[in-house]
């Protein structure tokens, strides 16, 4: 398969991902701001709940150099949104999506593309339309939908080829990247006081964060009891069994690569195998002991190293029509 094919295939999905993604983030962030919220510290005023999207994405410092002064909620949502001048933004993500699937129509399906294109068309309308009459929550599930829509007429219609597969590695490297990020945020920066430890804004933004993540009912099968943070760092780190956690994306990963590596390219193989590893013989008393956002943070520098040997061997390189791609976000911390 030609690098520059495996390369838009692995950004189309990955870019879908990250819309997804930031469309659960903005839809549990806008909930929690609907809370009554409270800084008792001016030093943590950036720890207000619509500097979330921006903290996990990179994006503080563009946001406030475009909205000098204090954040709001529909500035915030309108960068977030449709701001086209935004990389990461859902209009940008979407059509950068749009424009790989288009640059590959002789690859995916029909279906595939009908879909990408027709959730492109609609995408301007139903932002704008959310924005003036105040129907985010609507908004933000329409964007999950079509996201899910889109991997299931993937898996229902393509062959499993290495097509296939470098659009299921895209998902699964983007999807890793998020939830650490997610997990970091929440355990090293947003908590507004030590005094509310344990207390309701704690629950309640524990609650948001595997809301996030489509955990929250697993959380509750699993330990049928109170919120705690080593429960949610097991859950979203070492359990096998959550689609969205760190070791499920491992899995995935590793298992594509041992298919798509030769005896050329084995190094792709060999860091995911290590990472797989990690997760499926950690235990996490010794990663709280460790330090949990030491180990996220060091997790996201292998997920970076591994993406660079992924776009050694198999993608284009860098300067590849950067207008197709996303950059790469900026450390949360």
């Amino acid at each position: 398969m030609l690098s520059r094919q495996a390369n838009n295939l692995y950004w189309m999905s990955r870019q879908i991902e990250r819309a997804e993604n930031t469309a659960r983030l903005l839809d549990v962030t806008y909930r929690m701001s609907l809370l009554p919220y409270r800084i008792t510290d001016n030093a943590q005023a950036w720890a207000e709940p619509w500097a979330l999207p921006l903290i996990i994405n990179g994006l503080a410092s563009t946001y406030y150099e475009r909205y000098p002064g204090a954040i709001s909620t529909d500035k915030v949502l309108r960068f977030m949104l449709l701001d086209s001048t935004n990389p990461s933004s859902i209009f940008s993500l979407m059509h950068a999506a749009r424009e790989n699937g288009r640059s590959m129509r002789g690859i995916i399906t029909a279906e595939m593309y009908e879909d990408l294109n027709a959730m492109w068309l609609e995408l301007r309308s139903r932002g704008e339309a959310a924005l003036e009459q105040g129907n985010m929550n609507e908004f933000f599930e329409w964007i999950k939908i079509q996201s899910h829509q889109f991997r299931g007429v993937t898996f229902g219609t393509m062959l499993r080829d290495e097509a296939y597969q470098f659009i299921r590695l895209g998902t699964f490297m983007e999807r890793a990247d998020n939830t650490a990020r997610l997990l970091d945020v929440k355990y090293h920066l947003l908590l507004p006081s030590a005094a509310d430890v344990g207390g309701a804004v704690d629950y309640y933004q524990w609650s948001a964060l595997l809301r996030s993540v489509s955990a929250l009912s697993s959380f509750r099968r699993i330990y049928r009891d109170q919120i705690t943070p080593l429960r949610v760092a097991e859950l979203l780190v070492l359990r096998a069994d959550l689609p969205r956690s760190l070791h499920a994306c491992m899995n995935e990963i590793y298992e594509i690569l041992q298919g798509l590596c030769r005896n050329d390219s084995m190094e792709p193989e060999r860091l995911a195998g290590e990472l797989h590893a990690q997760f499926h013989y950690g235990r996490v008393e010794k990663i709280m002991v460790t330090g949990l956002h030491e180990y996220l943070m060091e997790f996201l520098d292998r997920l970076d190293q591994l993406h660079s040997e992924l776009n050694s061997h198999f993608l284009v390189p860098a300067d590849y029509d950067p207008t197709l791609r996303v950059p790469a976000r900026a450390e949360a911390a």
